[in-house]
């Protein structure tokens, strides 16, 4: 990283290595990487507010401004909220207005409200060895443990949405299938709650897909029925991968709705 452009210089920006040609970045990205580090080793834990622009500013010895152009980044991707008059918070998945983010599907009649949070049946939930597709979307090597739940989410008692989740074993070691369906709140708030894992963003895979028996059988819908299949791994901070997600989901009373900014 770059040196700060302070008479003394920044002591939270590293030299470059010896013979390395540095990698110049704006002064501003690089107290939102540092804020970033503290945020990945849990200095500021979801829901917590962080220190204030002034504070800030003060630690790593550069000026307000830049710490704020720093923070509405932060803010832009998500993973800060700005609460007015009140300070700037770690974001987290237990806030109502974000607890549908990663959840794109929605009722024809537009009001999700409506039908209530999702009713979560756990069919199994077991440690396993990772297959080479799952390692590899992980970025774990075959074989490593990880979690796998198999799991049905309902809406107002109709079964509509099949998924598998991938977790790499240490990282949630110890999650139970009563832990996985007991809690009341969004699954991504339990993982940042239980087990300190904080997912900031995703990729997703969308195709049209035929269910088999078994998966046909999940849903109480015919082998006809097109299903739409949604393949995610969602990633914590610094594209860190912490889970794969394939998803069947129903779309006779349902819809995939995305926002496109």
């Amino acid at each position: 990283m770059a040196t700060s452009p302070h008479s003394q210089a920044d002591p939270a920006v590293a030299e470059p290595a010896a013979g390395a040609t540095p990698a110049f970045s704006p002064l501003y990205q690089q107290i939102k990487e540092l804020i970033l580090q503290s945020l990945q080793s849990g200095e500021w834990k979801p829901g917590e507010a962080i220190p204030s622009e002034m504070d800030l500013a003060a630690r790593f010895r550069v000026s307000q401004g830049t710490v704020r152009k720093a923070i509405d980044e932060l803010a832009a991707d998500n993973l800060v909220i700005r609460r007015q008059g009140k300070g700037t918070f770690v974001a987290t998945h237990a806030e109502q207005h974000v607890r549908y983010r990663f959840l794109k599907l929605m009722p024809d009649s537009g009001d999700r409200d409506s039908e209530g949070p999702a009713q979560r049946a756990v069919l199994d939930c077991k440690r396993v060895r990772a297959s080479a597709e799952v390692a590899r979307a992980l970025a774990l090597r075959t074989g490593d443990p990880v979690i796998q739940v198999r799991r049905v989410l309902s809406f107002g008692g109709v079964p509509t949405i099949l998924e598998d989740l991938w977790l790499p074993g240490n990282a949630f070691k110890g999650l139970t299938a009563e832990q996985a369906a007991g809690y009341q709140g969004p699954t991504y708030a339990m993982f940042e709650l239980e087990f300190g894992v904080r997912m900031v963003r995703a990729e997703e895979k969308i195709r049209a897909v035929l269910p088999d028996p078994q998966q046909a059988a999940a849903l109480k819908v015919s082998q006809q029925m097109p299903l739409l299949s949604v393949e995610r791994i969602a990633y914590t901070y610094n594209d860190v991968p912490m889970e794969l997600r394939r998803g069947l989901y129903r779309t006779d009373t349902h819809h995939y709705r995305n926002d496109l900014n």
